[in-house]
């Protein structure tokens, strides 16, 4: 609530320093009016960036693992086809 009164505080300063400055400034082709314009347009869009909120979520609790189940390697023996092989093999429980 604070920024927004803030930035509102703010674009009205400016918007009324610039009403008052333009018609003795004798702007031509109305250039002064786009400067005021493009301002007054980047004081309201950064008010609203200052004032949103931020794209990240908060802290979030991730529990620890579980701890690893005891495991041991294995010698096994299948039959490929062709022959009797022996591989390692991890065995957990």
């Amino acid at each position: 609530m604070k920024k927004t009164f803030v930035a509102a505080l703010t674009v009205a300063t400016i918007a009324g320093s610039l009403v008052t400055a333009a018609p003795s400034a004798k702007a031509h082709d109305g250039v002064g009016a786009g400067i005021a314009a493009g301002l007054i347009g980047g004081a309201i869009v950064g008010g609203a960036i200052a004032s949103s909120r931020p794209a990240y979520g908060g802290p979030v609790y991730v529990a620890e693992p579980p701890p690893p189940a005891p495991c041991y390697w294995q010698r096994q023996r299948y039959w490929d086809g062709y022959g009797w092989v022996v591989r390692p093999v991890r065995v957990c429980y």
